[in-house]
């Protein structure tokens, strides 16, 4: 197990990129207020980009602090604040996103590179989401209450822990950035799936978990 383990890190790593020069001019050009413009499923051209898988990000990128610095104060904006923002949302298709972690004192934002989600609950749980990405549009969303997730620091290191409740619902909303989907995709395919003994909000996914 340790031996896949660690090809599977190696390969990771060896398909980790760098910011494009499209990417770069995004980052070196943020508005007079320092803020990254958020792209809106109202425009044709930002809903396709949007959509994207997004490609994994070297952490040796000379850009990266820069970056994840005007993430956090666009997420931050008081005029349109959130509890996270993924790297996709702002045009720049890598895989990182920034999450508030309501499960650490003092509620801080933090930087998820490269992240994979190894294992989920069968406990559903269900909650009201929006996204900074659709203006205008909120929809209960059933998430699962536990997952299990690796992803890499700004530093490089590998973390690999146990996320329960709010943290790992953003957690799932912004790693679903990374794979092109949106909460709405959420919405319709939960209309397709059973759950059971609904209670408190909390419900448990009928037959197989397939996530």
């Amino acid at each position: 197990m340790l031996f896949i383990a660690v090809l599977a890190v190696a390969g990771t790593l060896k398909a980790q990129q760098l910011f494009d020069r499209e990417e770069l001019r995004i980052i070196q050009h943020p508005s007079g207020k320092g803020l990254l413009r958020v792209l809106q499923t109202t425009v044709k051209e930002d809903s396709l980009k949007l959509r994207r898988m997004a490609q994994q990000l070297d952490v040796k990128e000379p850009k990266l602090q820069e970056f994840i610095d005007l993430l956090l104060h666009t997420v931050q904006d008081p005029d349109n604040e959130g509890v996270g923002i993924a790297a996709p949302q702002v045009g720049v298709n890598k895989q990182l996103f920034l999450i508030q972690r309501f499960d650490k004192e003092g509620d801080p934002f933090e930087a998820i590179l490269n992240p994979v989600i190894l294992w989920t609950s069968n406990l559903i749980q269900a909650g009201r989401e929006g996204c900074l990405s659709i203006p205008d549009t909120m929809g209960i969303v059933n998430r699962h209450y536990s997952i299990r997730v690796q992803y890499q620091t700004p530093a490089g290191t590998w973390n690999t822990e146990i996320i329960e409740g709010f943290t790992a619902v953003i957690f799932q909303h912004e790693y679903d950035h990374l794979t092109g989907k949106l909460f709405l995709d959420r919405l319709a395919e939960q209309e397709q799936r059973q759950y059971v003994a609904p209670q408190h909000n909390f419900y448990y996914l009928s037959g197989k978990n397939t996530r």
